[in-house]
C-alpha cells in the first residue's frame, strides 16, 4: 500500500497575505508540516502542491517533492476537490493524506494515529475533527440539550464535532469514482467515512492575523524543553519582612538615616529641628544586639501597615503630636508624653492624626520579624 502526503499551498491568500510563505519563528509557515510529514517516516512520498515555483525551493530544502498544479486550480474560485483530483490523477498511490500547512503544530504521532485509524477501519475517507464538549445551537435550535429539560454539566453532553481539516484522508480509487460520478469527493461521497479527533495545539488553524500570532506563541512554547510544574492559588498568607529601612520605605517614610547610631549623647530637640516637619523621616539612635531605638516622624494620615512580631515585645514613647493605635482591632488615641507597650504576637497598626507632624520613639530590635497577615 502506497501512502502519499500532499501539502497544498496557494501563493495568494486574502486574510493573511502570503501566509504560507510568512516566517513563523524564523521559518516559512509551510516548512513545519513538510518537516513533520517527512520525519514521521510513514509516507512513501511527501509532496508540496502549488502553482508557484517558490514553494519548490522550500519543498526540496525540507526533504519533500514538488507538484506544480495548473494555474486554473489556484484561483479564488477553484476548490479542494479540483486540485486534489488533478493531483491524484497524475501521481501513483493508494491513500492520499492531505496536510494543511496552516496548522503547523500537528505532530508526527497524530499523523501516524490518523493513518492507522483509517487503515484499520478500512475507511474510504477519513476527516480530522475537533470535539467540543459544550452546549451547541444550530439555526437557533439546540443540538445536544433540550430547552424543556434541566441543565446538565458539559461532561454529560455528547460532544459536537467540527471539521479540523488539517488532516484529510482519501483512498485514490474511491476519490476518483466519486469525482467521476458525483463531481465532488471532499466530504466522502459514496464510501465508508470516518472521523478522527485531534486536540490541543494541533487544532490551531491560521486563518487571520490573530491566529498567526497565537501560532507564534505556541511554537515558541513547544520549543521549550522544560516546563515548570503547575502552580495554584493557595489563598492569602502571611508575609515576613525583617529589613527595617525597607519596611519604613514601604510605610511611606521618605527619609531614613541608619548610619549615625550609638552616639554617646544625642540632642533630640536639635535632631528633630534638623529634619523639619515637611515630610516623613526616621533616624536610628541605638542599635545593639539586644535593642534598637528609632525616631519615626510622619504626617497626619501616614503610618504603618497592620502587622505583628511573633517573638519580640515592642514599646514606644510619644514625643510629639497624636497617633491612633489599632491593637487587635481596638483603637485608642495616644499623644505626647504617652508610652505604649505591645506584647509579642499582637496585631497592631499606627496612624498619625491631628494637624501636625507626629513623632514616636520606637524601641525594639533591628532583626525583629514583622509579619504582615493576609498578604499575597
Amino acid at each position: 500500500m502506497k501512502l502519499i502526503a500532499m501539502i497544498p499551498a496557494r501563493l495568494g491568500s486574502k486574510r493573511v497575505l502570503k501566509k504560507n510563505l510568512r516566517l513563523l519563528n524564523g521559518r516559512p509557515l509551510i516548512s513545519y508540516n513538510i518537516e513533520t510529514a517527512v520525519k514521521s517516516g510513514v509516507f512513501d512520498d511527501v509532496y508540496v502542491n502549488s502553482e508557484s515555483d517558490i514553494f519548490s525551493e522550500i519543498a526540496y530544502r525540507y526533504g519533500a517533492k514538488f507538484y506544480k498544479r495548473p494555474e486554473k486550480f489556484s484561483t479564488d474560485s477553484a476548490n479542494n476537490d479540483q486540485f486534489a483530483y488533478d493531483f491524484i490523477d497524475n501521481t501513483d498511490g493508494d491513500i492520499l493524506i492531505q496536510i494543511l500547512p496552516t496548522s503547523p503544530l500537528i505532530s508526527a504521532k497524530e499523523i501516524k494515529g490518523f493513518i492507522n485509524y483509517m487503515i484499520e477501519n478500512e475507511f474510504d475517507t477519513l476527516i480530522s475533527t475537533v470535539p467540543h464538549q459544550i452546549a451547541g445551537i444550530h439555526k437557533g435550535k439546540p443540538i445536544n440539550f433540550k430547552n424543556l429539560e434541566p441543565h446538565i454539566s458539559s461532561q454529560e453532553m455528547f460532544p459536537i464535532e467540527t471539521y479540523a481539516t488539517v488532516l484529510m484522508g482519501w483512498r485514490y480509487n474511491n476519490f476518483m469514482k466519486n469525482m467521476n460520478k458525483l463531481g465532488f469527493a471532499y466530504h466522502g461521497g459514496n464510501g465508508k467515512i470516518g472521523y478522527y479527533h485531534i486536540k490541543g495545539l494541533s487544532t490551531i488553524d491560521i486563518d487571520n492575523e490573530e491566529d498567526f500570532r497565537l501560532a507564534e506563541v505556541a511554537v515558541k512554547m513547544q520549543m521549550q524543553s522544560n516546563f515548570s510544574d503547575p502552580e495554584y492559588y493557595k489563598g492569602m498568607k502571611d508575609r515576613v519582612e525583617i529589613e527595617v529601612p525597607e519596611i519604613l520605605k514601604k510605610d511611606g517614610v521618605l527619609k531614613t538615616n541608619f548610619s549615625e547610631e550609638n552616639k554617646p549623647r544625642v540632642d533630640l530637640n536639635k535632631l528633630i529641628s534638623k529634619y523639619g516637619s515637611s515630610s516623613s523621616w526616621s533616624h536610628r539612635l541605638v542599635n545593639t544586639e539586644n535593642n534598637s531605638v528609632t525616631l519615626i516622624a510622619q504626617l497626619p494620615g501616614e503610618g504603618n501597615r497592620l502587622h505583628y512580631h511573633p517573638n519580640w515585645n515592642e514599646w514606644w514613647y510619644i514625643l510629639k503630636g497624636k497617633w491612633e493605635w489599632d491593637i487587635e482591632g481596638e483603637k485608642t488615641i495616644v499623644k505626647k508624653g504617652d508610652l505604649v507597650f505591645i506584647g509579642k504576637g499582637r496585631k497592631h497598626k499606627i496612624t498619625a492624626i491631628g494637624h501636625e507632624m507626629a513623632i514616636r520613639l520606637a524601641v525594639s530590635r533591628a532583626d525583629v520579624e514583622h509579619v504582615y497577615p493576609g498578604s499575597l
